[in-house]
């Protein structure tokens, strides 16, 4: 079943008034199918945000067509729109984007709270997911009284906590050092195998990618190739440092 759907989806920016004008998308197409772990990788300025931006219908594409579970925000109202983001989608950001102000349990249940969940339903998939990803022991601490491996594993359950179709990843190991960065993305993977997390995650980093089940390289907004792995990670990992060689581009760019 197929959850997220782009086809053909392009982004120009600049002005229709004969000012400049930049293709940041050039009729791209993903598919993910439920339960895929998928990666996207390109050197900076090859469309990776924009395409995020537009699957997380925070921007709107100038042509084409995406749907999530069937459905294409881009023909919904504003209203509708937010209401589909916080319901459908689940978001994990580089920089976190966890409330000091709360503690690492509200931050979680903040998805929940917003739907008018029962409390007895909440406090249930807290204990879950906090299992899930170990990080029971700091479910009352404030985020800056936790490491950063811990802010990403709580931001990693505040994603998937409200059963979203699919999690969008935003660079998730890009604040960690290797330590955390490994943690976060065993997480990640946790996540896939157990609760059959569907996830797209963007990113420069080799070693996360090698998580994935495939990875698609985009170039200059374009399609470019895509790899799959074959279950073993140190193989995925090499072959992924092999595309990115053949992607050109400045290699700090990329890892």
């Amino acid at each position: 079943m197929s959850v997220l759907k782009a086809e053909n989806i392009s982004k120009i920016y600049g002005s229709s008034k004969g000012g400049m004008k930049v293709k940041a998308l050039d009729k791209f197409n993903i598919n993910i199918e439920k339960g895929e772990f998928v990666g996207v990788m390109g050197p900076s300025g090859s469309g990776k945000s924009t395409l995020l931006n537009i699957l997380a219908t925070i921007d709107t594409p100038s042509a084409g067509e995406l749907f999530i579970n069937e459905t294409n925000p881009t023909k919904l109202n504003e209203k509708q729109v937010a209401l589909f983001r916080r319901r459908e989608l689940g978001f994990i950001f580089q920089d976190f984007n966890l409330l000091d102000s709360l503690s690492i349990k509200e931050n979680i249940i903040l998805p929940l709270a917003l739907d008018k969940v029962e409390v007895k339903e909440i406090e249930k998939r807290v204990e879950d997911i906090a299992s899930l990803l170990n990080i029971k022991e700091i479910l009352n601490k404030r985020p800056y009284e936790t490491s950063g491996g811990q802010q990403q594993r709580a931001a990693c359950a505040r994603a998937l906590i409200h059963n979203p179709s699919i999690i969008l990843a935003d660079e998730p190991t890009g604040n960690l050092d290797s330590k955390a960065s490994q943690d976060v993305m065993k997480a990640l993977e946790h996540l896939n195998r157990q609760k059959e997390a569907t996830i797209m995650m963007v990113t420069h980093d080799p070693f996360a990618a090698s998580f994935c089940h495939r990875i698609i390289m985009i170039k200059d907004g374009k399609y470019f190739l895509e790899i799959v792995s074959s279950g073993n990670r140190q193989v995925f990992f090499k072959e992924i440092i092999d595309s990115l060689s053949i992607l050109g581009g400045n290699y700090n760019d990329i890892a």
